[in-house]
């Protein structure tokens, strides 16, 4: 068996006592702790730059400087690492100050030496508590960034940088796009690239309440504005202020609470339910919407000052259907996924299953591909996906595509077939419109929709 070295923990010492420095080094040297010391502010600085260093002891009054404010500067810099500060006459005063500015503890010296070792066993605990936070912040910053959209096509690349452009700004954002395109995806992406990153982010599906749940979810309430309401609430603008929400299927919203919406945009504030005082919040919105807005607002659906007030900024998300070519790398990351999570090694899968994807109209766009795939995970017991676990409506396509009619892969039939099924896949199986993007006659399409079997 491997040996396993424990982890050693560095500690920095910073007092401008010789004496102090020495038997403060002994001491936590016997524990295990690796020490350093450092005289001064100036050269503790130096040494900060240069090790990795867990726990700092800190002398309050030292000769260029303040243990206090040099607390603040080590936590805005080295956010995982504690502080402990030490002084020789203690008061209320800079305690708190000490604290607010993020020490973990301040102690005054002659106690230390009995206090020092579990103080510093806390500290420690701490900063590991530090660093898995962080980590957690990073990989969860990671799953929510630009970087893990996935796709090279034309259209996404076209989303992703309007995306990034609008992210370093507070203006107001409208994603439209069919169901399933990833709008909320593009939202968090938004969010963490933009400087509220650090503040909240939170999203409500406007169509998942009635009208006066939906009003106290993103309001809030006063204790006793209704039955049950024995105390205030927070809504989701008061939760996320200086941060972002994101209303998702905004198209749903009630016209009484569209009203109040477009009060938030344009003075920040709003009234809680049941009460008579405005409530100031500084949020930005993300909106997202599968509906023809417009169309709404002709018929009386949605108002007209609110659509110009959240469409600062739109955003069209493509459906699948428009970028074929991203297919294949969604496949591979859902496969990774999914064969991750259930503990199933398959790495690939057939070139008649990634046809059968890309010839797939795909109306549920990438939430429908995620769902097929997680399927064909679960019935598959080979290292591969083959096209019999794909569902029934996949099956007539690829019974008639493979079966019925072979074709070699590399004759001028079998690259006819395969581009006349991505236009009528385009064109939401609209044959007219077909044959003007083919530039054939609408007779000339229809027979050979018959000669290759295609619907």
């Amino acid at each position: 068996m491997p040996i396993i070295f424990p982890e050693v923990h560095k500690i920095l010492i910073i007092d401008d006592e010789e004496k102090i420095r020495t038997l403060l080094s002994r001491i936590l040297s016997l524990e295990g702790f690796e020490v350093c010391q450092a005289s001064d502010l100036k050269n503790a600085k130096k040494r900060l730059e240069v090790s990795e260093i867990d726990v700092v002891i800190c002398d309050v009054k030292l000769p260029d400087g303040s243990g206090v404010e040099f607390a603040k500067m080590v936590k805005d810099k080295f956010p995982s690492l504690e502080i402990i500060l030490l002084t020789a006459f203690g008061n209320i005063a800079d305690g708190v100050q000490a604290i607010k500015n993020g020490a973990f503890d301040y102690i005054t010296k002659g106690d230390d030496n009995n206090k020092i070792i579990p103080l510093v066993y806390k500290a420690i605990d701490k900063v590991g508590l530090n660093n898995r936070v962080l980590q957690l912040e990073k990989q969860l910053g990671n799953r929510y960034s630009f970087d893990s959209i996935i796709g090279t096509s034309k259209q996404i690349k076209s989303a992703i940088e309007a995306a990034k452009k609008v992210a370093a700004t507070d203006a107001t954002v409208l994603l439209t796009g069919e169901t399933g395109t990833g709008k909320e995806v593009f939202s968090q992406a938004i969010h963490n690239a933009s400087n509220r990153s650090k503040q909240s982010f939170v999203a409500v599906n406007c169509s998942a309440f009635s009208k006066e749940l939906l009003e106290n979810e993103l309001f809030g309430h006063k204790a006793g504005a209704f039955t049950g309401a024995s105390k205030d609430a927070k809504g989701i603008f008061e939760q996320a202020n200086n941060g972002t929400v994101f209303l998702d299927e905004i198209g749903e919203m009630p016209l009484d609470l569209q009203a109040k919406l477009l009060r938030v945009l344009e003075s920040g504030e709003f009234l809680k339910v049941g009460d008579s005082k405005v409530t100031k919040i500084n949020v930005r919105i993300i909106a997202a919407t599968n509906r023809d807005l417009e169309k709404d607002i002709e018929a009386g659906q949605f108002r007209e000052d609110l659509y110009y007030r959240i469409n600062i900024f739109n955003i069209s998300l493509p459906p699948l259907r428009t970028r074929v070519a991203d297919i294949e790398a969604l496949s591979d990351h859902f496969l990774r996924q999914f064969a991750g999570k259930m503990g199933k090694k398959i790495s690939s899968y057939s070139p008649e299953y990634l046809e059968a994807l890309k010839q797939h109209p795909w109306k549920g766009n990438i939430r429908e591909l995620r769902n097929v795939i997680e399927r064909s995970v679960i019935l598959t017991d080979s290292s591969r996906l083959e096209a019999i676990s794909l569902p029934s409506d996949f099956q007539n396509l690829n019974s008639n595509q493979f079966k019925s009619k072979t074709l070699s892969a590399f004759s001028l039939e079998s690259a006819e077939k395969i581009h006349i099924q991505k236009v009528l896949n385009y064109t939401n199986g609209n044959k007219t419109e077909a044959a003007k993007l083919l530039n054939i006659a609408l007779t000339t399409l229809y027979r050979k929709l018959e000669e290759y079997q295609l619907k």
